[in-house]
């Protein structure tokens, strides 16, 4: 099919800044040209005008612009579009409604109710995509067998496409729903989502709701069963909306496409690439599976390309571009996710798992407060970096120029307000000198600062003799390096996170600016050879070429994997291959070239980590279904990705897969000229290396010779690329006419203990590196749900005086609370600890927040050395310690002993062999207490614990080879300097506030109080010293303890502070001990916030720790207090326990309104999907959507809290921890309070009762839960005249990240 004899082929990438175009001409000669996407003086459409020049050049005829070009020479085109993203980024797609079922109508504004940027006060959240939402009057629930519901009517029972039955709780009122539609569609939007709950397992609601809206008229209407039938019906409903308001501007883009051909392409075989790396006819594409279409085809193309068959060395794609940097692997199939967010739209759709960091050519370059940062904002194709002559601020290209490793003669002149001036050296350097008079000036008042202080405390400050100047091409040198390490970590994180080693792979690099930084990244990752293809600067449009065209199929399902349903498994995973055949055989492929692969998506049961199976090179036998054996496919690959098995639990089927393939790529012809001749240079130029200026030769490609080998330093030069080939390296041209270079190691620059500021950023990422690689390991070897699928753990690295230097992920809670942990110890053991040593605790006294929460801490020792040089430590919140309520958060405990299993300074790893049995009498301790039962889940605790010390394990390597590279002394150097980077962020931050507070008060001294709902004051004075930038937090005349357990640990407090102090300092600093070292705090011994040694303190976890942010944030005025609390709900029987944490109303600020539904401050949990909690709980969610008017009033509103109804369908007991039930959330400036939280229970026989704010109870079948969360307060005095315009962001401010790394941070900083 691809083979078209005697006709031009074309395979075309149009992409945000430039279209490449991949022509194959008759002759079976391949040329290649790139042209501006948008140029509208000279052509409308990019791709047609490609196909034009390159028609008339090879021709000579004409084919004016003027009229629709002549298709009879074109034999195929294939394209991959950013026409999606944009439309997505820039919100600039259809007008849509969204039609949900009744009780949900904001369903998708809640999400997943956690903030995108933790520390961000204005929570700032993509728009969601409709304009208007349609409640449908409809209701199907699934069956449970065990269900004890009154039986008040019979209804219709149905069975789902999964094999599950429902039943019809509410008949869809289609006359009602046709009302709603004409009124839609009267108000001029003619696009329509669809969404009903449980449709993806049963749809004939959604499909009558369908036929309905056609017949009105609606032009698009997407239902999601149909787009994307899978389980969660927040994905599922993104998804939906998304094709519902993009593939209308597809089909718009198409039209104006074909338009510019004779007979619009109607002869001509036309495909488009999806973000799954397949090509689908061109009246398939639709918006849900085109977001990645661009990127896809260089994915396509390098796997390809450089993936060798025989050695099977897997490849990492490193595509470097303006604004960023896409990073993906290929090791023999392509790697897909299922879920992924774009733009803030999180898509159900099998995608390329395609990781994006804001990292690219035109990333702007930054120094603050002694650190080099790079990125996220970028420069733009306009105005553009410095030296494009338009006005453009300092960027990676910027660095690259002045170090003279981009040559502006070999640049064409397309540059400059009039588009005919080359490349600006000038512009460049004039700002970079200035730029480092700035770093100078730092480096020299540090120094005078630290003569002048007599340096007290010498290993904190920053810089004993450090280096006091720097030359331009040092700071350019730096930047390069600090970029070279942000694009480090997301492949390093990409392989480890699956258990694979980094250094084993090959880097294929494409894309423009790439070249000049695959050999140092090759380096510093450890990898050995670079592959750069001829094509590399077109290679999204060549793979495109390479391409096959894709058909997948996908339908849920709900089946154990076991003998008895393999026929059931088999019969339709043959439906499925089936259906795909056929659709290909339609599309005039033959059978021989067609292939299927099933899959089986895969996961244990009870547990959430799903895996994307193929049985490929297992083949079937007597105990395995027909098409593969999947159980140890699936087993296999679940040892590699989590280091164990779990043998005897029951697998469980979510979904049915198959993609069926119609092989249609070309075959690659080239051939490259033989070496006889000398490679020759066409110049000789001066190129800036660690070591200073060396001579570097420049050779142009396509005059290199097969075969020979060129040392470098050199430059390797095309009309799309520049390679830099460094010191130490090596390139040679291969067979294909592609380069490949071999990556020597680094003669090592020898790093002494004085400040060397670049190196400090490095530092700060490679400290920061070690921590995520710890909680990758206790991710993937953890088993319970609350570790492996929350996330709710964190990982940290502290030097030997026990002070935290780098943690991840930002856990508010676990920010400062832990580094009190590690002090404890270190006081208690002394030097008592030896190698192979693991500590265990979790005592409020020994810096613990509240039991569930364990932390393991293990020292790292090094030869010849006594005491431990640094800790590595992480806390994770098992599910059940014991205590007097399953789940071990009681909401009326009132000792300590009552909340589980207690550990001061337990060993729990001793001559490294692990304590099993005495950790196991430790944590069934509780049972000897009245009322209290031991740990209810041993085995979860157990293997928990062994995946926190193999984390630790990890984390002391980590630092051992850190150690070894650059010497323990220089580590602990830098150690202290990036403690001293965070302070000083902070004292600027305080003098800053204390400038500001004295010109409007002429005071230097705030306070604020505020209650607890049993009447408890919170007190807090601070004093600031302008000069220091220090202050005293004095919470003196705080209430005392409390009889109950909201009595909140010291550690609480500490962490509730780094927490403020990082937002209002406002932007990336390293939060570590240095955020502490300006500030001194003074809690009253016996107060709520210092409690008695056997305090119950579960509840000052969850809830006091907000009112401490919300004193904190009301004393410097910074934003109206948020919801205050994080509506601890959990019900449990005897076989099931649930916990969760609802979202609220977020506080208005200066200059914003609060967010609703959100969730605020010291937590950022998600919530379970409706879809899952019903299926796996005996619960109905009845209602769940914001609380109109529940925000304070003002200039700027408060945001709304939401409602969340509960139908218990067995008998549970129901547990509530909540607080503002009394008092109401503050607002500022004149704003008006929140709305206080309110918990409702509507009794089966009609009485409805307050429950109060804390409270267990038991409930029966048919009883309902009815929670109102608070709202957040105003801010400002409501104007009448003036209705605040809500800001709308644009999405595209600074690149937004994606790919399962960037998943997987959300989900971390999602706990």
């Amino acid at each position: 099919m691809a083979e078209t004899t005697g006709k031009f082929d074309f395979a075309i990438d149009r992409g945000g800044t430039f279209t490449d175009v991949f022509a194959r001409l008759p002759d079976g000669r391949e040329r290649v040209l790139k042209l501006l996407s948008r140029d509208p003086q000279n052509y409308k459409d990019a791709p047609t005008e490609g196909i034009r020049r390159v028609l008339e050049e090879e021709t000579g005829q004409t084919f004016p612009r003027s009229q629709p070009v002549d298709t009879s020479l074109i034999g195929w085109i294939r394209m991959g579009t950013t026409v999606a993203t944009n439309a997505l980024l820039e919100r600039e797609g259809e007008r849509t409604a969204l039609l949900v079922t009744k009780g949900f109508k904001d369903l998708l504004h809640i999400g997943t109710q956690a903030r995108p940027k933790l520390f961000d006060l204005e929570v700032a959240m993509p728009d969601v995509l409709y304009e208007e939402v349609i409640e449908v009057d409809e209701r199907v629930v699934l069956g449970q067998d065990d269900c004890q519901l009154p039986r008040r009517e019979t209804r219709r029972v149905v069975k789902g496409s999964t094999g599950d039955s429902l039943e019809v709780w509410r008949e869809l009122d289609l006359e009602q729903v046709e009302k709603d539609l004409r009124g839609v569609f009267s108000r001029g939007i003619s696009s329509l989502a669809v969404l009903l709950l449980h449709s993806y397992t049963w749809s004939d609601h959604e499909k009558a709701v369908g036929s309905l809206a056609r017949r009105l008229g609606f032009t698009q209407v997407s239902l999601s069963s149909e787009i994307m039938p899978m389980v969660r019906a927040v994905p599922r409903g993104y998804t939906v909306c998304a094709d519902a308001y993009l593939t209308p501007k597809i089909h718009q883009y198409l039209k104006g496409f074909t338009a510019g051909f004779k007979g619009a392409l109607k002869d001509v075989d036309v495909l488009f690439m999806q973000s799954d790396g397949g090509l689908t006819p061109m009246e398939q594409f639709c918006g849900s599976r085109a977001v990645l279409s661009g990127p896809a085809g260089g994915v396509v193309g390098y796997a390809i390309t450089s993936y060798n068959q025989m050695e099977k060395k897997p490849v990492i794609g490193f595509d470097m571009g303006g604004t960023s940097t896409d990073v993906s692997r290929y090791a023999g199939q392509y790697e897909h996710v299922f879920e992924a967010t774009t733009a803030g739209v999180t898509l159900q759709a099998p995608q390329l798992d395609i990781n994006t960091v804001a990292a690219g050519g035109g990333s702007r370059l930054f120094f603050r407060s002694g650190m080099f940062v790079v990125g996220p904002e970028s420069a733009g194709a306009h105005p553009g970096p410095a030296c494009y002559r338009k006005g453009g601020p300092l960027t990676v290209t910027d660095a690259n120029l002045a170090l003279g490793r981009l040559l502006p003669s070999f640049f064409p002149k397309i540059f400059g307000p009039g588009e005919d001036e080359p490349l600006s050296l000038e512009e460049t350097m004039k700002h970079f000198h200035n730029m480092t008079e700035e770093i100078n000036a730092f480096l020299a008042s540090n120094q005078s600062q630290v003569n002048a202080n007599g340096d007290t405390n010498s290993h904190h400050s920053l810089s004993d003799k450090s280096q006091t100047k720097m030359s331009v091409e040092e700071v350019a040198m730096g930047f390069i390096r600090v970029a070279n390490e942000a694009m480090c970590r997301p492949i390093r994180a990409l392989t480890q996170a699956k258990g694979h080693d980094t250094s084993q792979h090959v880097l294929a690099c494409f894309g423009g600016a790439g070249g000049q930084h695959a050999c140092a990244i090759a380096r510093s990752l450890g990898m050995k050879t670079v592959f750069i293809h001829m094509y590399s600067g077109v290679l999204s449009a060549y793979g495109l070429a390479l391409a096959d065209v894709v058909e997948e199929v996908q339908e849920p399902c709900s089946l154990q994997y076991t003998q008895e349903s393999f026929s059931e498994l088999d019969r339709r995973m043959e439906q499925l291959s089936k259906r795909c055949h056929d659709t290909l055989c339609a599309r005039g492929f033959k059978s021989d070239q067609i292939t299927t692969e099933v899959f089986l998506h895969l996961r244990y049961e009870g547990t959430d980590c799903a895996l994307m199976v193929t049985a490929a090179g297992y083949p079937s036998n007597a105990q395995s279904c027909r098409s593969g054996d999947f159980r140890s496919a699936f087993t296999k690959r679940y040892l590699k990705e989590f280091g164990f098995t779990i043998p005897d639990r029951p697998i469980m089927v979510d979904d049915i897969r198959v993609r069926g393939c119609g092989k249609s790529g070309i075959k690659s012809v080239y051939k490259p000229k033989m070496g006889q001749k000398q490679v020759k240079a066409v110049a000789k130029t001066k190129c800036y290396f660690e070591g200073g200026y060396q001579d570097t030769s420049v050779y142009l490609w396509e005059e290199l010779p097969f075969g020979q080998s060129i040392q470098g330093p050199a430059i390797i030069i095309d009309k799309n690329s520049t390679i830099l080939v460094e010191p130490c390296c090596e390139a040679h041209l291969t067979e294909g006419g592609d380069v490949c270079m071999t990556v020597g190691s680094d003669p090592h620059c020898i790093l002494g203990t004085e400040l060397n500021t670049v190196q400090l950023s490095i530092f700060s990422h490679r400290f920061m590196s070690i921590a995520e690689q710890m909680g990758r390991v206790l991710q993937r070897t953890s088993i319970s749900t609350n570790i492996k699928e929350r996330l709710d753990f964190s990982c940290a690295v502290f030097g030997p005086d026990g002070g935290l230097v780098s943690n991840a992920p930002h856990i508010p809670v676990h920010l400062g609370a832990m580094q009190e942990t590690v002090q404890y110890q270190l006081r208690a053991q002394g030097n008592k600890l030896s190698e192979g040593d693991v500590i265990l605790s979790n005592h409020p006294c020994a810096g613990g927040s509240h039991l569930p929460d364990l932390t393991v801490i293990t020292p790292v020792f090094r030869a010849g050395v006594s005491s431990p040089v640094f800790f590595v430590a992480s806390r994770g919140h098992h599910a059940d310690i014991g205590g007097i309520t399953p789940g071990s958060m009681p909401p009326h405990s009132n000792s300590l002993q009552q909340e589980g299993a207690v550990f001061i300074s337990f060993k729990l790893v001793t001559g490294g062999v692990f304590q099993e049995e005495a950790v196991t009498e430790a944590l069934m301790a509780p049972a000897q207490y009245p009322g209290c039962s031991g740990t209810r889940n041993l085995h979860d605790n157990l293997s928990d614990l062994r995946a926190q010390v193999a984390a630790n394990q990890r984390g002391s390597q980590l630092v051992g080879e850190l150690i070894d590279t650059y010497g323990l002394a220089v580590v602990q150097a830098y150690m202290g300097y990036i403690q001293s980077n965070a302070e000083l962020a902070v004292r600027d931050m305080l003098r800053d506030f204390a400038r500001h507070w004295k010109q409007q008060t002429g005071g230097l001294e705030v306070e604020a109080e505020d209650f607890m709902d049993d009447g408890t004051a919170i007190r807090l004075r601070v004093q600031i010293n302008e000069e220091e930038g220090s202050a005293v937090f004095d919470f003196t005349g705080t209430g005392t303890e409390v009889w109950g357990n909201c009595n909140a640990p010291r550690a609480i407090t500490l962490s509730a502070l780094i927490y403020c102090l990082r937002c209002m300092v406002g932007q990336d600093i390293p939060l570590n001990q240095g955020c502490l070292a300006p500030i001194s705090v003074v809690i009253p011994s016996g107060s709520i916030l210092q409690p008695s040694q056997n305090a119950a303190v579960v509840g000052g976890n969850v809830l006091t720790s907000q009112r401490v942010v919300d004193v904190i944030f009301k004393a410097f005025e910074v934003c109206s207090a948020s919801q205050g609390c994080m509506n601890n709900i959990s019900f449990g029987s005897e076989k099931v326990g649930y916990y969760e944490t609802v979202a609220g109303g977020a506080g208005a600020g200066p200059s914003w309104n609060g967010r609703s539904g959100v969730h605020s401050h010291m937590t950022n949990t998600r919530i379970t999907d409706p879809e899952i909690l019903e299926k796996r709980y005996p619960v109905i969610l009845e209602h769940f959507s914001l609380r109109p008017d529940s925000g304070g009033a003002g200039k700027y509103r408060g945001g709304d809290g939401v409602i969340r109804k509960l139908l218990f369908r067995k008998p549970v007991v129901l547990s509530v921890l909540t607080e503002r039930r009394a008092t109401r959330p503050y607002g500022l400036k004149g704003g008006e309070a929140g709305a206080a939280g309110l918990n409702l229970l509507h009794r089966n026989d009609g009485r409805v009762l307050n429950l109060g704010g804390k409270t267990s109870v038991s409930l029966q079948p048919g009883d309902m839960f009815c929670l109102y969360t608070p709202g957040g307060g105003g801010y400002g005095t409501e104007d009448a005249s003036s209705k605040p315009q809500s800001k709308r962001r644009r999405l595209n401010e600074s690149f937004p990240e994606r790919g399962s790394v960037f998943e997987y941070r959300m989900a971390q900083e999602g706990v």
